[in-house]
């Protein structure tokens, strides 16, 4: 039971830093130094705890708010945004799994893969959504990604079942938008 609640855990910290990377590797580190329901103490992970990191959370995270809209009008500026998620995701569910004495390599590909579906499915969604909103709502879209990045990695904490459930919804989203993107196209194929 305790390693399917870690798994559990491990995926939604995974998604949350694939929607954005910094803010949860920042709580996630706090709740770990304040021994609140994780502690990477002991582990090969520690680091994700220790005060340089989360200073460093900090200031990457401030950073990517205020440099959002940069961030989200370059594309390879995204990409490495994305490809960050996907590292510390991958860092987040290893070390949640060494915790409780697992084999912390089996948390890296299971991270990867959970950052990537995450990241992946809401950078679709977000920009259908630019499309349609004016520029002062757009440049707010990646505030809202925070905030619910933020939501998860706490509620995935506290209560794990959670991170299934994210992990279900994101699938949602990726297959929908491509099914709909698929959709559109066939019907252009039709019209000509």
């Amino acid at each position: 039971m305790k390693l399917f609640l870690d798994i559990c855990i491990g995926l939604g910290l995974a998604q949350a830093a694939g929607l954005r990377p910094f803010l949860p590797a920042l709580i996630v580190g706090g709740f770990a130094a304040g021994d609140v329901l994780i502690d990477f103490e002991g582990t090969d992970l520690a680091f994700l705890e220790q005060g340089w990191w989360l200073l460093l959370m900090t200031i990457l995270g401030a950073g990517a708010l205020i440099l959002r809209n940069e961030v989200a009008q370059r594309p390879p500026l995204a990409a490495v945004s994305h490809g960050i998620g996907i590292g510390i995701g991958a860092l987040l569910f290893a070390a949640v799994l060494a915790d409780d004495g697992y084999a912390l390599w089996a948390g890296l590909p299971a991270g990867v893969a959970a950052a990537w579906l995450s990241g992946t499915a809401a950078g679709d969604v977000l920009a259908r959504a630019a499309g349609r909103l004016d520029e002062e709502a757009r440049a707010h879209l990646p505030v809202y990604a925070e905030g619910i990045a933020l939501a998860l990695a706490v509620l995935s904490i506290v209560a794990p079942p959670v991170g299934l459930l994210a992990l279900g919804f994101f699938a949602w989203l990726l297959i929908g938008g491509r099914r709909r993107a698929g959709q559109k196209y066939a019907g252009l194929r039709i019209l000509r």
